[in-house]
């Protein structure tokens, strides 16, 4: 099984944002941030031709990455995972993707930071930290080969969201 680990693209700032008196929550991504990420899925496109499963927080943010991310992947399921958002549950997630670890499907998670950073550690080393950070619009992908747990994927790359828009 493969995961890939997306950081939701460019949203609008969050002090700007926060002056509307929404919830942090409905932060949209800005127009440029659609732009730079739809021609980063393009980037991606070329490094993974299909995925099963686009699973977002439940954030605005997120949502919209996703969707930009189940546009160029019509055929793979869309699902929310609560767990995605900021300060969820790797441990949730983890159960999430061992619920599809008898397949040989990619999973795309479409989260924030710090958050996806210390999973992405966590799946890699069994401890939490922040060794692997993502960048907005940027995305690494994980493979289990075996047991689906914390310090059992190995690491397939790991690219910036500049890094992708030059693979488009």
């Amino acid at each position: 099984m493969k995961v890939l680990l997306i950081r939701h693209a460019i949203a609008e700032d969050y002090t700007i944002f926060s002056l509307s008196g929404q919830a942090d929550d409905l932060r949209p991504l800005t127009t440029k941030g659609k732009t730079k990420m739809r021609k980063g899925i393009r980037g991606l496109q070329q490094l993974i031709t299909q995925i099963q499963y686009v699973v977002s927080s439940p954030l605005r943010r997120a949502v919209q990455t996703a969707d930009l991310v189940a546009q160029s992947y019509p055929d793979a399921h869309r699902e929310v995972l609560p767990a995605l958002a900021p300060r969820g549950s790797t441990t949730v997630i983890l159960e999430y993707l061992q619920g599809h670890s008898n397949t040989t499907h990619t999973i795309a998670l479409i989260g924030h930071e710090p958050h996806l950073g210390e999973l992405t550690t966590w799946l890699l080393s069994g401890h939490i930290g922040t060794w692997c950070p993502l960048k907005k619009g940027g995305a690494g992908l994980l493979e289990f080969s075996g047991e689906v747990a914390a310090s059992q994927a190995d690491l397939q790359w790991l690219l910036t969201p500049k890094q992708l828009r030059l693979l488009s």
